[in-house]
């Protein structure tokens, strides 16, 4: 009988979750309709390592494979928001970050929200050569509606940008906010086909990572091959052990053009 009750609530679940579909596209729409557009440059985006929109390039076969791999885990528990975290600095996070937010808007049944909560040090505007006119920390500080922050990037038809605008003191404080709970709320509810991807500092340089990550559903830990120290990495998964791992991107593996990931 349980096995049985399981079974029908998933059906629901499924169920609801396709008829809910076509508003959620139409509603998805009608923000980028509103969204402010950004140009970009293609040179820029090269030499940031940011892929074009439709994932090709020496790293989107990577991409698209940990795409799939990490919406896979999201569907199984109908879950949205995802913090993208690393154990330290300059192992790939934001490189990453971006990417797989690349990848996931070029997915047919979504679109996909980047968040720049790296509050120390804010990069995914400058990977984009963006400046933005309106930073997320004064979304947070209720300074400044989100609405009026988010950027599209030109050619990223399916994705939105939610940038930094520089380094804020006492970010974890910010991030641990009600007001930014208040914000992720919103994000995981608003649009059930878009999946909201956060790049946050790396865990053990700040309490920010640890601050924030209990307020989204699941992460996903980014290492560095021959840069992630074993004992960092033990100390990382320990930190954040309250919190789902959906998986571990290993960057710069030999075994793929760019990136190997593993549950």
């Amino acid at each position: 009988m349980e096995r049985l009750k399981k079974a029908l609530d998933l059906a629901r679940a499924e169920r609801d979750a396709k008829s809910f579909a076509p508003a959620a596209n139409t509603a998805e729409t009608l923000v980028l309709s509103h969204t402010r557009i950004a140009s970009t440059e293609p040179s820029v985006l090269r030499a940031n390592g940011v892929m074009p929109a439709d994932c090709s390039g020496p790293t989107g076969h990577a991409f698209r494979m940990l795409r799939t791999q990490v919406l896979q885990r999201l569907r199984q528990r109908n879950w949205t928001t995802l913090a993208v975290v690393s154990p330290t600095l300059g192992e790939g996070k934001t490189f990453t970050a971006i990417n797989l937010a690349i990848a996931i808007a070029g997915d047919t049944n979504h679109t996909a929200l980047l968040v720049d909560f790296d509050l120390r040090k804010p990069s995914v505007h400058q990977r984009f050569g963006i400046e933005p006119e309106i930073g997320v920390e004064q979304c947070l500080r209720g300074e400044a509606a989100v609405s009026d922050a988010l950027i599209n990037p030109q050619e990223y038809r399916k994705l939105l940008l939610l940038p930094a605008r520089g380094p804020v003191k006492n970010s974890s404080e910010l991030l641990a906010s009600e007001r930014t709970r208040q914000f992720t709320r919103e994000v995981k509810e608003r649009y059930a086909n878009r999946v909201a991807l956060f790049d946050l500092p790396p865990v053990l340089g700040a309490d920010d990572a640890l601050a924030f990550a209990p307020q989204v559903d699941a992460a996903l830990i980014v290492v560095g091959e021959e840069r992630t120290r074993r004992e960092d990495l033990l100390r990382c998964f320990e930190i954040l052990r309250n919190i789902p791992i959906i998986g571990t991107v290993l960057n710069g593996s030999r075994a793929d053009a760019s990136l190997a990931y593993a549950y």
